[in-house]
């Protein structure tokens, strides 16, 4: 077993990194060496103070606005990006981690699978991670595993594939500031859809990646893919940690996608979410539907909760991105993900 703990810092530190180092502080094997981000309101507070946490004998962590007092060559075994969405927002962050010969995991939901949209800067990550002896790992709940990497693991025990239906209901309540506004939610009518024609407005991130994940996992050849969003009114007023909509306001997206091969419709994904859904009877769930041979449906209800979903992929990811080969990886490249019981360096193979 290796002898010293694994060693992460963390840039950003808003509901999901903050919730990963609640994680990471319960898990064996494991000490936060250090953590960024540049709200006025976390800069320079202690670590265990923001978290409501007891400061260990060992020492206290102190949170930084600069990422170069926090992480520097070698200073630590992983580094948590939780900033960004995009993958050309995420890159200088990225690449400067990388060069810093740090392994990375990014909760940027383009870089689940970066290849999808940013070709160029999906090849300078790989060359920047190899010469750097690193690796590199974008995941989360979604995309990363349940509108993705579950199903091509469904597909397994398949003969033959016709056509794949996913659908996500989920709540966006666990979210922080950052993902409201992308969602637009809180925003009248007429303000979701001005934002939304001139670009500002995110929705859900990911179905290009995940399509181009099961597209290239199982050989689809799709040719062609279209989304769309729609805006969820809310009838009632919903509150929700980091958002708010009013009545007759926005309280989420609906978003759709479809992905065609020769005009054939092969994959079909539904996601809306919106904060607090229940309040409106709205029953959450994860649905997964298989065409071909056998017929596969898959259902979880309520669904997988978002918030701890993508905390915990982060996390338990760790060790596999330290293990890996170097260079830029996606969840189809790594072993199964797992839970981490028992001590994490049990998981870390020998010389790494």
């Amino acid at each position: 077993m290796r002898k010293e703990n694994v060693k992460v810092a963390i840039w950003g530190f808003g509901a999901m990194g903050s919730g990963m180092a609640r994680m990471i502080l319960k898990k064996k094997g494991f000490s936060i060496v250090g953590v960024c981000d540049v709200n006025p309101e976390l800069v320079n507070k202690s670590l265990y103070q923001v978290l409501g946490l007891e400061r260990p004998v060992t020492g206290d962590i102190i949170i930084k606005d600069d990422i170069n007092k926090v992480v520097t060559e070698g200073s630590c075994d992983v580094a948590i990006l939780a900033t960004d969405s995009y993958t050309a927002k995420a890159f200088p962050k990225l690449k400067y981690l990388l060069e810093k010969k740090v392994n990375v995991i990014c909760t940027a939901e383009e870089m689940a699978y970066p290849q999808a949209k940013e070709i160029e800067l999906s090849k300078e990550l790989d060359e920047i991670a190899k010469a750097n002896d690193v690796s590199v790992l974008g995941t989360g709940v979604n995309p990363g595993m349940m509108m993705d990497l579950l199903v091509i693991c469904l597909t397994g025990i398949m003969e033959e594939v016709d056509k794949i239906e996913v659908a996500r209901i989920n709540s966006l309540s666990p979210f922080g500031e950052t993902v409201m506004e992308e969602q637009g939610v809180g925003l009248s009518l007429d303000e979701f859809n001005e934002k939304m024609n001139e670009g500002s407005l995110a929705g859900h991130v990911g179905f290009r990646e995940s399509i181009a994940m099961m597209n290239n996992a199982l050989g689809l050849g799709i040719d062609r893919f279209d989304q769309k969003m729609l805006p969820i009114m809310s009838s009632v007023d919903r509150k929700s940690k980091y958002g708010f909509a009013g009545k007759g306001m926005v309280a989420g997206v609906d978003m759709r996608a479809f992905a065609y091969k020769n005009d054939k419709l092969m994959i079909e994904m539904k996601h809306p979410q919106q904060i607090e859904p229940q309040l409106e009877g709205i029953l959450t769930g994860d649905y997964i539907t298989l065409s071909g041979r056998p017929e596969v449906k898959m259902s979880i209800v309520p669904e997988v909760d978002g918030g701890i979903g993508t905390i915990a992929i982060c996390v338990n990811m760790i060790p596999h991105i330290i293990n890996a080969a170097p260079g830029l990886k996606t969840m189809i490249d790594l072993p199964v993900p797992r839970a981490i019981v028992g001590d994490v360096r049990k998981m870390i193979e020998e010389g790494k």
